[in-house]
Parts: C-alpha cells; sequence; structure tokens
C-alpha cells in the first residue's frame, strides 16, 4: 500500500498531501467530484459524511457535514474557482464552520503514470498561525484515513469496472 506523505514546512502557510493511488486519473477525479463516492471517503472511518451540496463548477459551492456517535457536527463549506477537469485538477476555497474565516485555497492536481495516479493537494493558508492551528486540531489522522478509504474505494470501483 503506498503511504500518505504531509508535508507542513515550519515558516510557511502551507500543506502539502501526496498520495499515489493504482488507479487511473479519471476515476481518481470522479472520486473527488461525485458527491455519492466523496461520502464514502473523505474524513475519518469514525464519522459519518453527509454532503449538503457539492456543485463541482466553476462558482459553484460545496458543503458537507461530518457526525460522530456523540451527535456533534462538523461543517465544512467551499467554492469552486475555475472548472474542475482530470488534466487541470481542481482548486477551491476550504472553510470549517467551527472556524469561521480561517479560509483555505486548496489545489488537487492528479498525475497518471502507468495507469497509477499520484495525487497532490496544496492548501496556502492565510498565515503560519492558521496552518499550524489546522495541523494542531488533528487534520492528520483524518487525511491519513481518508486517504487509505480512498485506496479502498478505489480497489472496489476498478473491480467493478
Amino acid at each position: 500500500m503506498s503511504t500518505t506523505e504531509i508535508t507542513a514546512t515550519p515558516g510557511q502557510p502551507l500543506v502539502t498531501i501526496t498520495r499515489e493511488f493504482d488507479a487511473p486519473r479519471e476515476l481518481l477525479f470522479r472520486a473527488y467530484t461525485d458527491p455519492e463516492l466523496l461520502v464514502q471517503w473523505l474524513g475519518p472511518r469514525r464519522l459519518e459524511m453527509t454532503v449538503e451540496r457539492h456543485e463541482a463548477r466553476d462558482g459553484g459551492t460545496y458543503r458537507y457535514i461530518h457526525r460522530g456517535e456523540d451527535g456533534v457536527a462538523h461543517a465544512f463549506r467551499g467554492v469552486f474557482h475555475g472548472t474542475p477537469t482530470p488534466e487541470r485538477g481542481i482548486v477551491q476555497t476550504f472553510e470549517y464552520e467551527g472556524a469561521p474565516g480561517q479560509v483555505s485555497l486548496e489545489t488537487a492536481v492528479f498525475e497518471e503514470r502507468d495507469g497509477r495516479t499520484t495525487v497532490r493537494v496544496s492548501s496556502v493558508f492565510q498565515s503560519v498561525a492558521a496552518r499550524d492551528a489546522h495541523v494542531e486540531s488533528g487534520m492528520e489522522v483524518g487525511v491519513r484515513d481518508s486517504m487509505d478509504r480512498l485506496a479502498e474505494l478505489l480497489a472496489t470501483l476498478a473491480a467493478v469496472r
């Protein structure tokens, strides 16, 4: 299994997440843009995800909610910039509603080689302090869990194809 690399260089308001998957770029792109697939992998396993809206188009918005067994909800929202495509990737803002005004700009690119695709997500924060708060929130656990769940979903989808 491929591992997820998370890089947060000290002094820079940036987090980069990189993971290689045994799947074609188009399938990864679909997993990132199809709400029915998104709920199957995005977020920690212990949380259930509901997509309120996911308009993967220029100017489109998204909002989804994660809930734990305790009923506590964590909502996230953003806006897509440019038209997402497998070749150009996805550009969107990201905001946790529990920390209003702390908006990051995320870019996801999908690089395919020999049927395997590397996904690289770069998140630029408004400040190093905002980036540090995001990292310290426990995001690493959620990111690693999400990427593992995505790999499992892609294997299932590839088997069905």
